[in-house]
């Protein structure tokens, strides 16, 4: 017999992504213009000029063999070394290349990560709202998922919640800052206090708590917010990164873990991660792409378009009635749902061609998501429908 639950999962997308097909034959029917697709974190800015030049001087310049072949199973030493480099000049985190290990995108970093720390019957605890992958990479690592709610209105973490969650079992929680779906960036005071929580219960265990923080939207913040670098807080951390959405590389995959070097264990965790990266088979992330990442490390994206398609959403729902979490970061606006169901109200939305993600899923039933990593001029066509989806509330 199939392992039955691989097969589930192949047949059954998630939410997002049946939305997004939705999307598509909801175009073809009525042309893409009429439909206001909000469905998918997929980058609308353009990669950095520094992208294109850079690839095309790799392809010209590198040989064909070379170009095309294996890296290291962990990546080519010099795009580790520039990476950890990098990251010192930034955070003074004390990495050295053989903290990095290139991966295929976040979502290999973050299955890699989890089938390295954890045993079966272990716990991760995760924040909700939170990505619902989360759910799908630590259960294929035989952990059980535990969700805590965030405070209601700001997301920030619940401490109260958090305590009555933390148990022996636990064995990581990850955070994600800025956070999808809500776009909420951590302050400093509330890393701070998670910090101090986690080492306090690691020695009442006897066993350390590792911190893993997905951080695909680092760069993507606004208005001066700052995202705290979590190595220099917590020893026991693994930063999970990726250049989807700085670089606007989604479909490429390319991306790394990088292991905390001031983590007692930390060469023991990275064999573990160098093992669970062989055991699922993601060695030598694309070769390409690991010499492209060694060129445009440092740059990012225009977000500036980002922040005006926020900002443009943000004060029109606002004034439509809408009671909406403001994003520090991301690209992504979590609303309250009108009389608390957010299913119901994706499913009204739909009525008048505005695509929106129920917020379940994401572990806020009340809610729902909407990417705004779309043409402005979309959005702009798209306030009469949002508009007239208020009125039909009353609101």
């Amino acid at each position: 017999m199939l392992n039955q639950e691989n097969v589930k999962l192949g047949k059954v997308r998630s939410s997002i992504r049946e939305l997004f097909e939705y999307g598509k034959k909801r175009k073809a029917e009525i042309g893409e213009e009429n439909v206001f697709d909000f469905s998918l974190g997929n980058p609308n800015v353009p990669a950095p000029e520094e992208v294109k030049t850079a690839l095309a001087d790799i392809i010209a310049h590198t040989d064909p063999i070379a170009l095309h072949g294996y890296t290291s199973a962990t990546g080519a030493y010099e795009v580790r070394k520039v990476i950890s480099d990098y990251i010192n000049s930034r955070f003074d985190a004390g990495l050295d290349p053989d903290c990095i290990y290139m991966t295929c995108g976040a979502a290999a970093s973050l299955t890699i990560t989890l089938n390295a720390l954890v045993n079966t019957g272990d716990e991760v605890i995760v924040f909700a709202p939170y990505f619902p992958e989360y759910k799908v990479f630590s259960s294929h690592a035989g952990a059980k998922l535990i969700a805590v709610e965030s405070l209601d209105g700001t997301f920030q973490i619940d401490f109260g919640k958090l305590e009555a969650a933390l148990s022996s079992k636990t064995k990581a929680v990850i955070i994600n800052s800025p956070n999808n779906p809500s776009g909420v960036v951590y302050t400093k005071a509330a890393v701070e206090k998670l910090c101090r929580l986690l080492k306090e219960y690691s020695l009442k265990y006897g066993n350390p708590i590792y911190l893993i923080s997905d951080e695909p939207y680092r760069e993507l913040v606004y208005d001066g917010a700052e995202v705290p670098f979590i190595m220099n807080y917590y020893e026991e951390s693994i930063v999970c990164y990726s250049y989807s959405k700085s670089l606007s590389l989604a479909g490429e995959r390319i991306g790394y873990i990088a292991v905390n070097a001031k983590m007692p264990d930390s060469a023991e965790v990275y064999a573990g991660i160098c093992g669970a990266g062989r055991a699922l088979g993601f060695v030598c992330a694309p070769s390409l792409f690991q010499r492209l990442i060694q060129r445009v490390y440092d740059k990012t994206s225009d977000i500036s378009i980002y922040k005006a398609n926020r900002d443009l959403l943000c004060s029109a729902l606002t004034e439509y009635g809408f009671t909406v979490v403001k994003p520090d970061g991301a690209f992504y606006l979590f609303v309250k749902a009108p009389k608390g169901d957010g299913a119901a109200f994706a499913g009204r939305a739909k009525k008048y061609e505005l695509l929106l993600v129920d917020g379940k899923d994401f572990g806020c039933a009340g809610y729902v998501r909407i990417s705004f990593c779309v043409a402005t001029e979309m959005i702009k066509k798209s306030l009469s429908a949002f508009k007239a989806l208020a009125e039909s509330y009353n609101l």
